[in-house]
């Protein structure tokens, strides 16, 4: 089943997603919010009627707008044709532009940036920019890229082999351990990817894992509220963007561990990576930039 490397700069439709605050309170609890955190008061994005307490919005919230438009085709359509049961997510960023608001529509444009032949599969790369509709104006950008087992050796570019955001070899500079629950993947995938695989053990032992798996997006968003509450003392106005490249599955109920390092390149940005209850990196390359 070729893929299409032609299919390079390619648009999707405009596809339309609205939320409000049930929305996002319910995806706060998805990636482990409660009434505090090691730094600070979670209440913010957990509750809407706290005396004192406006509510806020994630900056992770953004990446359910990938599951949650609607309204026409995406961009990936045109990438070829191939088994939906190979694939798996390779890189996830988001650039903000604003704070998220607590409810909201965003028309949503994305676009396929790159296909690469990795020989034993095929990596697409896409962009997406959303803009809120009240106004016009640009909300948040995506990029996403995927990796689809079997679909390589079709002569493409083989793409970046350079890897960003490496993790220097010291200690670092903050640290922010969560427990993840039993049941995580459950509450998360209420948020809108109801893929089996992370709730039904027979798709589950068809990809080989002991259990349904934690969403990579769960994982993300975890990490995300640690770099919040360590670089931005847990305010969405100063979180900019956020890169990072999923490197393991985790299993509900792992604690993660998301180190930090300052200081490696221009003020205002960090490296992090992502562990597992093991120690082993589950999420890579992580790059994030804060005022």
């Amino acid at each position: 089943m070729p893929m299409n490397p032609d299919a390079v700069g390619t648009k999707g439709e405009a596809r339309v997603w609205s939320w409000d605050s049930r929305d996002a309170l319910l995806y706060a609890l998805g990636v482990g919010c409660g009434v505090s955190d090691p730094v600070g008061d979670e209440l913010q994005f957990t509750t809407e009627n706290t005396a004192g307490v406006d509510q806020a919005v994630l900056p992770t919230f953004c990446v359910l707008s990938g599951f949650n438009a609607r309204g026409g085709s995406s961009a990936m359509s045109s990438a070829g044709k191939y088994d939906a049961r190979m694939l798996v997510h390779g890189e996830q960023g988001i650039v903000l532009h604003r704070p998220i608001p607590v409810a909201g529509e965003i028309s949503m444009v994305d676009e396929i940036t790159g296909i690469y032949d990795k020989g034993k599969g095929a990596v697409v790369a896409t962009k997406a920019t959303a803009v809120l509709t009240s106004d016009g104006q640009p909300l948040f950008d995506t990029t996403s890229s995927v990796f689809i087992t079997g679909e390589g050796d079709f002569g493409g570019d083989r793409g970046p082999s350079v890897k960003s955001n490496v993790a220097p070899d010291r200690a670092p500079d903050h640290s922010v351990t969560y427990q993840t629950r039993d049941d995580q993947a459950l509450l998360y995938r209420l948020s809108g990817d109801r893929n089996p695989l992370h709730s039904d053990k027979q798709f589950s032992d068809v990809g080989g894992f002991p259990k349904p798996i934690l969403h990579g997006l769960c994982t993300y968003g975890f990490t995300g509220r640690g770099l919040l509450s360590a670089l931005c003392d847990n305010d969405p106005t100063r979180f900019n963007a956020m890169e990072g490249r999923f490197s393991s599955p985790v299993m509900p109920g792992e604690a993660l561990t998301i180190n930090m390092w300052t200081g490696e390149g221009e003020s205002g940005t960090a490296i992090f990576q992502t562990l597992g209850g093991d120690g082993r990196v589950v999420l890579n390359n992580g790059g994030v930039s804060f005022s």
